[in-house]
């Protein structure tokens, strides 16, 4: 299954462009990741939204802000103009979280348990929390078992 959780900062604007055939709007922006290891340089990424999520880009989304997005990878391929072939990795927007705490912005075809029945009556108020600060967790990505660069395990 290609399903992908990825926090980026947005690096341009969002382009809103329209499909010639049923004008069904479609938005497309670059976006930065971290990578793994602290010696890992960021990765870019080109997003693409269709429909309602295209909308929420182009009216939701600014240069510089944090965001959750979800969605699928996929490889294209280009023909350059002098014959050769390049690949290209674009992620297909599925759902858009902000970071700044407002509410998440889904496709039309999300699930309908995705979104629940109001409730009718007031929740249970919560005990107040401890203003501590955690550290933010570290990942290692580093292989289970160190093997030479040239040797696969299979």
């Amino acid at each position: 299954m290609n399903h992908c959780l990825l926090e980026v900062e947005v690096l341009d604007e969002p382009k809103v462009r329209y499909a010639p055939d049923n004008q069904l709007p479609i938005a497309e922006m670059t976006v930065r990741f971290e990578g793994l290891r602290p010696e890992d340089p960021p990765s870019q990424l080109r997003v693409v939204g269709f429909g309602n999520l295209a909308q929420d880009l182009q009216n939701r989304v600014q240069v510089g802000q944090r965001l959750v997005v979800e969605g699928r990878l996929r490889m294209n391929s280009i023909t350059r103009p002098g014959g050769t072939r390049e690949k290209k990795l674009e992620f297909t927007l599925a759902r858009l979280h902000p970071l700044d705490g407002s509410a998440p912005a889904a496709a039309p075809m999300a699930p309908a348990a995705a979104t629940a029945a109001p409730r009718t009556a007031a929740p249970a108020k919560a005990a107040p929390r401890k203003a501590a600060v955690e550290p933010a967790p570290t990942w290692n990505a580093a292989p289970l078992v160190d093997l030479p660069d040239d040797e696969i395990p299979f």
